[in-house]
């Protein structure tokens, strides 16, 4: 097998159009924060809609880190989330001297169980931080309602979930105190790195553009694109180094507007692999409510019981076929880090581990041909029995 006949797990769509907007980036003479992050910041709250701020960032561990600090995380609180995810959803809590709750997973999404929420509450529970599996929304009526009955704040991890929507709205524009999303390569849209915090929130949103950079009291690119001498600036907080440069902007424009063509695009994959992949033992993904919209940022299998294989066995199968795949993921809880610091085992996270056993992602991206497709179905059933 060549190189050239390797289908990757993910692949940028990125065109000619993309790649124009980020020479005009260059050529301008203005490559960090500037008029095409600002630009892209405004485009983004606008196809969100229901007034939210943005806020641009270089990644979205960026944006949880700046959201979790605005709310006010620090030493001695608590902070839950899901074992099933990257740690990145976490390791931010840890940034802060507070304490990650890892918690179990809904068998059905995979998403967040808001049972196992409510019974993980503690009197230093401070925050929740759901995290949209795969592109499907959580059950965001439950969250809200534990955490209204219990005081806390809700930080949604929407990596995956642009443009997923819960009962009718987009996600990010719900009532929690912010939203993130990735931008990262294998995302819905791509800035290469990169990430949007969203909030309605102003004093969050203020909060969080000063820590984005430095905690400067004032807008590095309005100080530098002043026509007036504007060289003063104070430091009002032991800020971070997290803006988006404008290269990353006018690659985020050019992708948001594409946007609607990749969803439907990721809609139309995700159909043909639930069509033929039926009759095959695997849990095939769940599908969002009636009316609502799966992101498909993942398309993620499980052996079924009645499958005569193992997952690595397929993971192998489908290597030779030259097909790549990935698992999401190892969770927390085997983590080394994790699993020592909080004494994790298991037995604690039943739904989790069992999926992760059985689980394995296949190729889902709008630069893939139904050609490409077909040989993905097509090695399936030959390896999955």
């Amino acid at each position: 097998m060549n190189f050239s006949d390797f289908l990757p797990f993910a692949r940028p769509d990125i065109g000619e159009a993309e790649i124009a907007a980020v020479a005009r980036a260059m050529r301008s003479g203005w490559v960090t924060t500037g008029p095409e992050t600002k630009a892209f910041e405004q485009e983004f709250a606008a196809y969100l809609g229901g007034g939210v701020q943005a806020i641009a960032v270089n990644s979205a561990t960026a944006g949880l880190h700046l959201a979790l600090e605005a709310i006010g995380i620090g030493p001695g609180d608590e902070v839950i989330a899901p074992t099933l995810t990257f740690t990145a959803t976490v390791e931010v809590v840890r940034y802060l001297g507070a304490d990650a709750v890892l918690v179990d997973v809904d068998p059905v999404t995979l998403n967040i169980d808001p049972a196992c929420i409510e019974a993980a509450i503690t009197p230093r529970t401070r925050a929740i931080v759901p995290v949209h599996y795969g592109g499907l929304a959580c059950d965001m009526g439950a969250i809200f309602g534990i955490a209204q009955r219990h005081g806390l704040h809700v930080v949604e991890d929407a990596a995956h979930a642009l443009p997923a929507t819960f009962q009718g709205a987009l996600v990010g524009q719900l009532a929690s105190a912010a939203t993130v999303f990735s931008f990262y390569a294998n995302k819905t849209i791509t800035t290469g790195e990169g990430g949007m915090v969203v909030t309605r929130d102003e004093a969050l949103a203020a909060r969080m553009r000063v820590m984005r950079l430095h905690g400067i009291s004032r807008d590095a690119f309005d100080r530098f694109s002043s026509r007036t001498p504007a060289w003063y600036y104070e430091i009002v907080a032991p800020g971070f180094k997290y803006n988006m440069g404008d290269m990353a902007g006018a690659l985020g424009r050019v992708q948001l507007a594409r946007l609607p063509a990749f969803v439907q695009r990721r809609a139309q994959l995700a159909a043909r692999y639930l069509a033929e992949l039926q009759d095959l033992p695997l849990v095939l993904p769940a599908q969002p409510p009636a009316g609502d919209t799966h992101a498909w940022h993942l398309f993620v299998l499980r052996l079924s019981d009645a499958a005569r294989v193992t997952r690595d066995a397929v993971i192998e199968a489908l290597a030779a076929a030259g097909i790549g795949t990935s698992v999401h993921y190892v969770p927390l809880h085997r983590q080394p880090y994790w699993r020592d610091r909080y004494g994790l085992t298991p037995a604690q996270f039943p739904v989790a581990d069992a999926a992760y056993q059985r689980m394995f992602s296949i190729p889902l991206f709008t630069a893939m041909s139904d050609e490409e497709q077909g040989r993905v179905i097509a090695a399936l059933h030959a390896c999955v029995r």
